[in-house]
């Protein structure tokens, strides 16, 4: 698909539907998109390739977008291989055209592509590309949004922001629609994708949003999902809550699993209790049917948590701990968390949480543990009052 989205700039990625999983473990719906761009001026840019699945319909896509011409550069702003596969097959079609990228990237390259000699221009922060025709390119590090690598660019006076995977979402375009404003739903995805891929890097987006703030942004043209056009502040307020760890939605996230629906009973109603204490919003998650994806995106999307959780092998009940764990391999912070166990003659699932919470920063765990023991009682009724008025 070529489309334009300014005077001169051409989309020219393509869709994947045929994908299923996103970096071989995020669940896609509705396929994935991979983005790239061609800006044409006096000097033709090819702003990022596409992943080696879209190779065909991306090359045809260049060359309908090249009419017979020759592009002058190839810029690559992340050396993923979902925008870079195609690099060397690229700069073999055209070997005059000069590879941009960081001093980063030219180290990464000959591991993806071994033997290969490309003509290169290495550009660093605050360098610029002048196209002709008015148009320059000015180059911003990114180092760790999400790789060390990354570089965006900001094309001059056009206003629009190459945001690598930055502004990125889940679903291919011919699904969400191409443009932001064509989304029913950016956020849920795009929250699902930022928690999941640069979820522990929020430091870094941070930084990049500090670079940002003093360009006129008139277009984000992100690597994945839709080009935003319109209402742009919406869109970097949420990055700005999401990089920062604060509150997007106020409320509790209550994840559980449940071996025999003891502690299914509980999560649930844990939930009803939370609601009845005038919790806004409470959202649940079964951790053994549901996205983990999509729970790890709720942990992060709502101030406080709580976890439900059976004994298991004298341990914690595996969905649980692979829950926790990926909160903690994503820098999940700034929280505070209620614990729920549950276990026939000797609970341990409490403890272990406590111990894997506690090496997350700023997390706070909030007494009273909830101890169920097989089948929820008054007694634990009153508990989970008590952690209900405490969250």
């Amino acid at each position: 698909m070529n489309k334009q989205i300014a005077d001169g700039i051409i989309y020219i990625g393509a869709d994947d539907l045929a994908l299923d999983l996103f970096e071989g473990q995020y669940i896609l719906p509705e396929g994935m998109a991979y983005n790239s761009y061609l800006i044409d001026s006096e000097k033709i840019a090819v702003m990022d390739t596409a992943d080696a699945a879209v190779a065909t319909t991306w090359l045809a896509n260049l060359k309908g977008a090249l009419n017979g011409r020759t592009p002058d550069y190839l810029v690559a702003h992340h050396m993923e291989p979902d925008h870079a596969a195609l690099i060397a097959e690229t700069l073999k079609e055209y070997p005059s055209c000069t590879l941009v990228t960081s001093a980063a990237a030219l180290k990464m390259l000959g591991q993806f592509f071994p033997g290969i000699d490309p003509k290169v221009q290495v550009v660093k922060e605050g360098d610029t590309l002048e196209l002709g025709a008015g148009k320059t390119l000015k180059f911003f590090a990114a180092p760790l949004v999400h790789w060390p690598e990354v570089m965006v660019s900001f094309l001059e006076p056009c206003g629009i922001l190459f945001s690598a995977d930055a502004f990125g979402k889940f679903g291919a375009l011919g699904k969400c629609g191409f443009w932001g404003d064509e989304d029913d739903d950016w956020a849920c995805e795009a929250r699902r994708y930022y928690f999941n891929i640069c979820g522990k890097y929020g430091q870094p987006v941070q930084k990049l949003l500090a670079k940002l703030g003093g360009l006129d942004v008139k277009i984000i043209a992100p690597l994945h999902g839709p080009v935003l056009r319109e209402n742009l502040a919406y869109y970097l307020d949420l990055y700005n809550t999401w990089s920062s760890y604060g509150v997007e939605t106020p409320g509790v996230f209550v994840a559980y699993a449940s071996m025999h629906g003891g502690t299914r009973d509980a999560a649930l109603k844990m939930a009803d209790i939370l609601k009845a204490h005038g919790c806004p919003k409470v959202a649940v998650s079964d951790l053994s049917r549901d996205d983990m994806a999509e729970a790890v995106e709720d942990a992060f999307r709502y101030g406080k948590l709580v976890v439900a959780a059976p004994t298991y092998d004298g341990g914690l009940f595996t969905p649980v701990h692979n829950f926790i764990h990926l909160l903690q391999a994503k820098g999940w912070t700034k929280r505070r968390v209620g614990l729920i166990e549950n276990g026939s003659w000797a609970p341990q699932a409490g403890r272990i949480m406590k111990e894997m919470f506690a090496t997350m920063k700023d997390v706070e765990v909030v007494e009273p543990l909830v101890t169920v023991r097989s089948r929820m009682t008054e007694d634990n009724l009153d508990t989970m009052n008590k952690l209900a008025e405490a969250l």
